[in-house]
């Protein structure tokens, strides 16, 4: 008698990705705040503000490259608005940080600067929550997915995909880009928010803040990261790579597509929200620039450029797109823009699944050679 035995369930992370990941846990949650804390700055393994304030940010980056790729690497839709989700929730985290300040504004005034400079005498009803530290973290939730759930639920349910769901998703936040510009709007026009003073009432300019900003990133990154890697290898992990790959086949196997590319669609907005509010106390300033087309097509880019579908590779992506950023406009600011251009045409055209693709290429050429040796 055959007996036939169900695949194992697979397993989160193998032992030694664990190890691996406990090592980033106790790096940047231990060692960072060690070596930056309590290391003199003359001392070698001293690191400074500067390089934690840019890993922090590049790790908020890193969160949307991880959302890009559950939505385009594994559910083969590509968004070009991801950097609206990115910023409503700055601007959520923003419009708290702009009450946080008080009277010790510009004017001593209890509405923010620009309010009484565009001689508003009270708050907008859209601000009359801002106060609060829990209904802003419900908004930095809430905003991106509720405009992702009614923008999806429509184009989801037109079947709109492909480049016309790109394009679509590029004006949308070319849209609201323009409105945020609007002094009117109550959102403080070109310059946004700035001058932020303090968070929970604590005072937000000092190194032992930075650190608790940078370990919250840290924290949220790697969360995110078990998350999305618990979703994928999951039923539904399945589902959306079977959409990706075959959308219409799903269809003939009894699968409506709609509810797991709206799910999916949501959670990665609902990532990029949570990364943009990390972002904005980290970097001091919101506005809408953060909103326009160019930062979302370097969300995808992030992606392509470490190989999307494969998780660990958009935030190589990020990390070493942003880190040649960071060097470049400074050497040679001008060339940024075709640089990124032409990275992203390099990948496109000759590998298209990204450094990581390339890194296990070349494993395996190496693995069989050993083995024919």
């Amino acid at each position: 008698m055959t007996t036939l035995s169900l695949p194992k369930k697979p397993t989160l992370l193998s032992p030694m990705g664990w190890l691996v990941f406990l090592g980033f846990v106790l790096f940047l949650g231990v060692v960072t705040p060690l070596l930056n804390l309590y290391v003199s700055a003359g001392h070698p393994l001293h690191i400074n503000d500067f390089v934690v304030s840019l890993v922090g940010k590049i790790m908020c980056f890193a969160i949307c490259a991880l959302a890009m790729d559950l939505i385009w690497g594994y559910t083969g839709i590509l968004s070009l608005g991801h950097g609206l989700f990115f910023a409503l929730g700055g601007y959520a985290m923003g419009m708290y940080l702009m009450r946080q300040i008080g009277t010790d504004g510009n004017y001593k005034s209890d509405l923010p600067d620009f309010m009484v400079f565009l001689n508003w005498k009270t708050l907008p009803w859209h601000w009359y929550f801002s106060d609060s530290f829990i209904a802003t973290l419900l908004l930095v939730v809430l905003a991106p997915g509720l405009l992702a759930a009614v923008f999806g639920y429509f184009a989801f349910r037109s079947r709109i995909k492909g480049v016309y769901f790109s394009i679509i998703t590029q004006a949308m936040t070319f849209a609201f880009m323009l409105l945020f510009f609007r002094n009117e709007t109550g959102f403080g026009g070109n310059n946004g928010f700035t001058d932020f003073k303090r968070i929970l009432d604590m005072t937000i300019a000092t190194p032992s803040m930075r650190m608790v900003l940078f370990v919250l990133t840290a924290s949220t990154l790697l969360g995110f990261y078990l998350f999305a890697r618990w979703l994928i290898q999951s039923k539904y992990g399945r589902v959306l790579q079977a959409i990706r790959d075959a959308e219409s086949r799903v269809m003939f196997c009894g699968y409506s597509p709609l509810p797991y590319k709206l799910s999916i669609w949501v959670i990665s907005a609902v990532m990029c929200g949570v990364a943009g509010a990390l972002y904005v106390p980290q970097v001091g300033i919101i506005n809408p620039s953060e909103m326009s087309p160019a930062n979302s097509i370097e969300i995808a880019v992030w992606a392509a450029v470490g190989g999307r579908g494969s998780l660990l590779g958009p935030i190589l992506g990020a990390f070493m797109v942003n880190g040649a950023k960071s060097w470049l406009t400074v050497v040679a600011p001008e060339f940024w823009l075709y640089v990124l251009g032409g990275l992203f045409i390099a990948v496109t055209l000759f590998m298209p699944q990204g450094i990581l693709g390339l890194w296990h290429k070349a494993r395996l050429a190496w693995l069989s050679r050993g083995a024919s040796s």
